[in-house]
């Protein structure tokens, strides 16, 4: 038996806590049928055995752990009260905050670690660049510990796993030991990251999802942002380990905050239904056993990898967003050379210019929100008034990648010739704004677009590829961002990465005007609109 009537449900089982229960699902799904609820107000429970009459059909619903007891299924995330959604929003917007502070303090010490392990700034550097490679490898843990056991799952073992191994890092008594355990910090706590998307999908329908994409990944771009504001002025009165203890600091308070959220993942919420209940629980669907390892392994390494080399899109979009990813973690190099090698900041000092960096993305979530409500919803409602059912296009997703283009070459070109002792000191922070602004707004559209064109499944081996690929970039650049200023000064070093920028900006020009012809040629199922 699959599902049960709500009669034969409430006859079956004789405690009140099930049979109240069945009524509240069932009182729940009435709300959609105004014209009955007279009818059923004045019915006894049991009156559902009554001879079946129209009426009585239409009202009749049957409580499943199949799939959702109609759109208005209370246990289905998306009809949750507003708040509550807000609430299992921000949490893995606050954890992804917590893990990517982790990357950006770290810098703030390099010069002490230099001084007490005897190692040279490339060197040092390295315990960024390993925790940055742990990003990109926590997806391989995340996926199937979200599929088997939920997500709420994975936020409770991965944020103490992160404290625990930043807690070695911190009492870390030679250069190896810290190296070991910064990876695995980044190792366990990544899939916070990983799962933050899923739960925004389980949460929000896709017409609201813009506003909640946007703000997740305000989390992740705010963490490396405050960071060395923080971290500079610890170790200026503390010490490098100080880099350490601010995270643990805050990831006791996140860890209770995070307790009191629900699972949203529709499978995991099916199945407990199942036994809370007493009925079947959902079929299986998909590889079971060791075919479903392969297939998690296919979907996050294989599929992400080929899909970078055969799909355009996705090729030419996590070329861009790792090339701007990696300038980013090389600023965490460049700002010290210019702040304190040009303008005297001390350490605690230098680390406030990285506010601009953050208000340039507070503005690009305002920029994405705006777009959103001035473009993608009136397409969205113009697609139900013509009876498409809501599909739009996804190259209306582009419109904020389109304009944060312009930011980024701006910001850099800006920073480049702006950053002499000759000229003030507010300049080039300010030219920090436009290339986080436009850096943000290039992500967080390139996420939509990825999602929408390839649906969840395969948009998330899609995003898998972004990820690889920025963080692996964003590993690597850190290490020779010192040389390449230190040989071709800050104007020049800057100017490459300007050029550069210049040269990737047509990509989501032309992925609107031609995406569509692209997307015909796929390889995959891409939707049709």
């Amino acid at each position: 038996m699959s599902s049960v009537s709500l009669s034969t449900l409430g006859s079956k089982h004789a405690g009140m806590d099930v049979r109240t229960e069945v009524t509240q699902l069932r009182q729940t799904s009435l709300r959609s049928d105004p014209d009955c609820s007279d009818k059923v107000a004045e019915a006894p429970f049991v009156a559902m055995h009554a001879p079946s009459t129209e009426k009585q059909t239409d009202i009749s619903r049957t409580v499943t752990a199949q799939d959702w007891n109609g759109p208005d299924d209370p246990e289905n995330p998306m009809n949750w009260s507003m708040w509550s959604r807000v609430y299992h929003t921000s949490v893995p917007a606050l954890l992804g905050f917590l893990v990517t502070l982790g990357s950006s303090i770290y810098t703030s010490g390099v010069a002490d670690m230099m001084e007490q392990f005897g190692v040279s700034s490339t060197v040092a550097l390295l315990g960024l660049a390993v925790y940055l490679v742990g990003l990109a490898c926590g997806p391989v843990l995340a996926a199937p510990l979200s599929e088997t056991l939920g997500r709420k799952a994975v936020y409770i073992t991965s944020l103490p796993l992160l404290a625990a191994f930043t807690l070695g890092a911190g009492l870390s008594q030679n250069f190896a030991t810290l190296v070991i355990c910064r990876f695995f910090a980044g190792f366990f706590g990544s899939p916070t990251l990983a799962v933050g998307a899923g739960s925004n999908a389980d949460l929000w329908p896709p017409v609201d999802r813009a506003v909640a994409t946007v703000l997740f990944v305000l989390a992740p771009f705010a963490g490396p942002a405050l960071g060395p504001t923080i971290g500079g002025y610890a170790v200026q009165a503390k010490g490098w380990r100080w880099t350490q203890w601010p995270i643990l600091f805050a990831a006791g308070p996140a860890f209770l905050y995070l307790i009191f959220m629900k699972e949203t993942y529709k499978k995991i919420i099916l199945k407990n239904r199942a036994k809370r209940l007493g009925i079947s629980p959902p079929l299986k669907t998909g590889p079971t056993g060791f075919a479903a390892v392969r297939f998690m392994l296919v979907v996050l390494l294989v599929r992400p990898v080929s899909m970078m080399f055969t799909e355009p899109i996705v090729g030419f979009f996590s070329l861009y967003i790792a090339f701007n990813f990696s300038v980013l973690f090389g600023f965490f190099d460049a700002f010290p050379i210019v702040f304190e090698g040009v303008y005297g900041f001390d350490l605690g000092s230098a680390g406030l210019p990285w506010l601009a960096v953050l208000v340039g993305c507070i503005l690009a979530v305002v920029t994405v929100i705006l777009i959103d409500r001035l473009t993608f919803r009136k397409h969205h409602h113009r697609s139900h008034m013509e009876g498409r059912g809501g599909i739009v296009p996804p190259e209306h997703r582009l419109y904020a990648a389109m304009i944060g283009s312009l930011g980024l070459p701006i910001g850099l070109f800006w920073f480049a010739w702006t950053s002499r002792s000759d000229i003030h000191w507010i300049s080039p922070v300010l030219a920090a704004v436009p290339f986080a602004w436009g850096n943000l707004c290039v992500f967080a559209s390139a996420a939509l677009y990825l999602v929408d064109t390839y649906g969840p499944m395969t948009g998330a081996s899609a995003m898998a590829a972004n990820g690889l690929a920025r963080y692996l970039s964003g590993a690597a650049f850190p290490l020779f961002t010192i040389q390449m200023y230190n040989r071709l000064g800050i104007a020049w070093a800057t100017s490459l990465l300007g050029f550069i920028s210049l040269g990737l900006l047509p990509i989501p020009w032309v992925l609107f005007k031609y995406g569509p012809r692209i997307r015909a040629k796929s390889n995959y199922e891409t939707i049709k609109a």
